[in-house]
């Protein structure tokens, strides 16, 4: 077949432009291969038509054609929403090993969107008149021959490094511009912080843009207007955050109410040519796909001047942090749906038909199960700018989705939307910055993973009030004038995770000041040794947590100094309580942009046996 063949045919005006979908889609598939020279459906293991699976809402659906390793291709009639079929098929990816690159077609237009993990969405479009370009076909044709040939050269890290250093530019410069720290530090300070916040607005804004939550591409269009003077753009910037933060119209626009309490304090600085040029350049980049995982450090390095030295320093590896994410929450929520899976299995095998009693019994379950689920909640007493929590968050909703897959693979009805999100995460950080960026970490994680996955974002509002992610001390409450401090409660848990400060015992004082060091110490007497590093407080907290309110598990970060004398009391009574399932004595680390060597201890009610990864006299007595 020629190209002006292929034209001819399927084009408009040709003997199979008017057939519909189902009749069309496995031929016009065929003359494509015939066209390309590539080969046909069945002539692999691996490769073929129809791929059934289920989707979103309790319809089972097929992916018209699937390439294991490759892709998947979406066929529909002309004219039809392409942007809903590259969402049916980012609902199937996950039961189709998620393939790199998803196609979607309507016989006159031919998208390309890769999904290769780690790397930005790219998107290429073959236009049915275009098919007798040659350079045009050699595109298409690598699709078979050359799929790794899509991966785009950017990954996402380079991208959030390349946003991280624009912003960290923007902040060292707005920040110049208020009272000198020598003069008027109060002054310093709420300004410094006034400039974080107006960033960190601006930063989501590039990211629902990219995301499609502000439509018309407006706020790159308000920064990319050169016609614009400081005050204008000033204003401008000002209206869209008011709009943002209570919905309605933004010019011809309709803007989503985004709430949340990002938008809730509104104050633009004024803003220099090279404020507006810095701002043109972050806008340039692809927000949708910066990496959550290391989002927060790099950000909070830009925004905070007590951290601005440590831009360019290495952070830590997401695969770490999944050291205590996997043992902690993934391994018992799986064991549980395990079980559970077993369970639906023997009501469905004595069901005879869909909606009787046992399916009926099974359904409840299942949604029970869901239910479980929501109700979970993973609290990082420490969490810095969200590392911790969003690969919690991350994990969490990996669990529902596969839960959700699984259950309509026998056969029961999938619920319209997954019940985990944002309102699962509960943190504790007493660095303003820090845990404003966790809320927007968590935000983001949110949004980006419905992105991923084929689901509609949540509106009236987009974003969860986080009220949950406390900016407060984890292990203090200091009271009213003259009352004396007590232990901090923390908020009722299913899990803890987190990287809690690393301070020597000695390094406490120099640090916290001798007043806090020794007040802490005596709130704590009879439970942490005098000597103890500070990391042990949150190590004996999550102990009590275990003891007193059922939290199921605790998975820490600590310093190799956990094996010294003065901390050897507080894992000995992690021991008497409860105990260690899983450790790792020496791994690497980062710490305030240092490389450190760690050791991440999980302790609690784990469902298996004492598992060790690593056994170490030292961590595990």
């Amino acid at each position: 077949m020629t190209p002006q063949d292929f034209i001819q045919k399927w084009g408009p005006g040709g003997p199979a432009h008017g057939l519909n979908e189902e009749q069309g889609a496995q031929s016009h598939f065929l003359d494509l291969c015939e066209l390309l020279g590539v080969p046909k459906p069945g002539s692999e293991a691996g490769y073929l038509f129809e791929e059934k699976n289920s989707v979103i809402g309790g319809r089972t659906g097929y992916a018209d054609v699937f390439r294991r390793g490759a892709f998947a291709w979406e066929n529909k009639a002309p004219g039809k929403n392409l942007d809903a079929a590259l969402k049916q098929l980012l609902s199937y990816s996950l039961a189709l090993s998620n393939p790199p690159i998803l196609v979607v077609c309507d016989r006159l237009t031919i998208r390309i969107h890769t999904q290769f993990t780690g790397h930005p969405s790219e998107t290429h479009t073959v236009l049915l008149a275009e098919l007798d370009q040659p350079a045009k076909l050699a595109l298409l044709r690598r699709i078979w021959t050359a799929p790794e040939s899509f991966r785009p050269k950017k990954t996402s890290r380079d991208i959030t490094e390349a946003a991280a250093r624009s912003f960290a530019t923007l902040a060292e410069g707005l920040r110049k511009r208020g009272p000198a720290k020598e003069t008027d530090p109060q002054g310093w300070q709420t300004h410094a912080d006034e400039v974080a916040h107006f960033l960190t607005q601006c930063l989501f804004c590039f990211f629902a843009e990219d995301v499609g939550l502000l439509p018309g591409r407006m706020f790159e269009g308000l920064v990319n207007n050169r016609k614009l003077t400081s005050d204008k753009l000033t204003g401008g910037l000002r209206n869209l955050f008011s709009v943002m933060r209570d919905g309605g119209l933004y010019g011809n626009d309709d803007i989503p109410w985004f709430n949340g309490g990002l938008f809730k304090t509104i104050k633009v600085p004024p803003l220099t040519v090279l404020d507006m040029t810095e701002l043109r350049n972050a806008a340039g980049l692809n927000w949708s796909a910066i990496d959550v995982s290391i989002f927060g450090t790099l950000f909070e390095r830009g925004l905070d001047p007590g951290k601005r030295s440590q831009l360019g320093a290495h952070y830590t590896d997401p695969a770490t942090i999944e050291r205590i994410v996997e043992p902690v929450l993934k391994r018992p929520l799986l064991q549980v749906w395990k079980q559970l899976v077993s369970v639906l299995q023997a009501l469905l095998a004595k069901s005879t038909k869909k909606g009787d009693k046992n399916y009926k019994a099974a359904q409840v379950k299942f949604i029970g199960g869901l239910d479980q689920l929501k109700d979970f909640r993973v609290l990082d007493p420490a969490c810095g700018s969200g590392n911790f929590l969003f690969m919690g968050l991350k994990a969490l909703k990996d669990i529902e989705h596969q839960s959700h897959i699984e259950a309509a693979a026998l056969g029961l009805d999938r619920e319209a939307d997954l019940v985990t999100g944002p309102h699962n995460m509960l943190g504790l950080e007493l660095n303003e910055y820090a845990a404003e960026l966790a809320r927007v970490t968590v935000w983001i994680g949110e949004l980006q993973w419905r992105l991923l996955h084929g689901y509609e974002f949540k509106t009236n509002p987009v974003l969860e009030p986080l009220d949950h992610i406390e900016c407060r001390d984890a292990l203090l409450t200091f009271g009213a004038c003259g009352a004396a401090p007590v232990e901090a409660d923390w908020p009722k848990a299913s899990v803890v995770m987190g990287n809690p400060p690393f301070l020597g015992d000695k390094m406490m004082r120099s640090e916290l000041g001798d007043a806090y060091t020794d007040t802490l110490r005596q709130v704590y007497k009879d439970r942490v040794p005098g000597g103890a590093d500070m990391v042990m407080f949150w190590f004996e907290k999550a102990r009590s947590q275990i003891e007193k309110t059922g939290l199921y598990a605790a998975g820490l970060v600590a310093t190799n100094s956990i094996r010294q004398r003065g901390n050897r009391p507080v894992i000995e009574r992690i021991q008497k309580t409860t105990r260690i399932y899983e450790a790792w004595a020496d791994m690497p680390w980062v710490n305030q942009g240092a490389a450190v060597r760690v050791s991440l201890v999980c302790f609690g009610q784990a469902t298996q046996g004492a598992r060790l990864v690593s056994r170490h006299e030292e961590v595990v007595g």
